[in-house]
């Protein structure tokens, strides 16, 4: 098993895993790499096994992830992936087992990362991480949890404002960032149909840590309200948009 840990010496030339395009540019590649660029310097740890495919563990640490998270001297998980092939040839378990080594080098409280009553789609296995000792430390009333790894017994926790869960407008509203290649065309696809539509709604990009830290609802890179209520991390189709306005 040989894995690479991105830097900004080789960001340029690696894939991200997610989408892998060689022949021209995407532009929700481009968009995720130079965001990954910025975070670098902050600790930010993106690694993956070294194959043209989907294995990769992310995180940071949470002071400076963009996340309504907080805690003191903890790691946050955003992302840990296997897709196709690879599975099951204990890559997970090797990436998982290298951010608990880095955490415990670090002399970190532990790691946690964003969970759910009921698993969802865009969300990392929670039953996964919970072989490791993840256990729940925090809930939202809309149903998401915090999982958290804890070396020394303190716990991290959501922010007020992410268990708020409301806002004043009524439109549909989605927050999110560029960390995941998928956003920017899902963001245009979802603007083009709204408009088509006659759907009012707002699309607010979450371009600071700052802005991540005071969001009203719990996010890993993508959020999404409707009628002031929200309702769900999981990135939208135009589908799956509809189920939402039907409710």
């Amino acid at each position: 098993m040989e894995f690479i840990t991105l830097t900004p010496e080789n960001l340029a030339q690696e894939h991200l895993c997610c989408i892998i395009r060689t022949r021209k540019p995407h532009p929700g590649v481009e968009a995720n790499r130079q965001w990954l660029a910025d975070r670098l310097p902050e600790g930010h740890v993106f690694r993956k096994l070294d194959v043209k495919g989907c294995v990769f563990i992310e995180y940071a640490p949470l002071e400076t992830a963009w996340v309504p998270i907080v805690g003191e001297n903890y790691l946050y998980l955003y992302c840990l992936w296997v897709t196709g092939g690879p599975k099951g040839c204990g890559y997970g378990r090797a990436l998982m087992e290298s951010c608990i080594a880095d955490a415990k080098a670090q002399g970190r409280s532990g790691i946690c990362m964003l969970g759910a009553r009921k698993q969802k789609a865009w969300l990392s296995d929670q039953s996964f991480a919970e072989k490791f000792g993840f256990a729940v430390v925090d809930t939202t009333e809309s149903g998401y949890t915090l999982l958290a790894l804890s070396f020394d017994g303190t716990k991290p926790a959501f922010t007020p404002g992410a268990k708020r869960g409301t806002i004043e407008a009524g439109e549909l509203t989605v927050y999110y960032d560029l960390q995941c290649p998928y956003i920017p065309q899902r963001i245009e696809t979802l603007r083009a149909h709204c408009a088509e539509q006659a759907i009012p709604a707002r699309f607010i990009q979450v371009d600071s840590l700052e802005t991540a830290k005071a969001l009203p609802c719990p996010f890993n890179n993508w959020a999404v309200f409707y009628q002031g209520k929200f309702q769900t991390v999981n990135q939208l189709d135009t589908a799956a948009l509809e189920r939402i306005l039907k409710r």
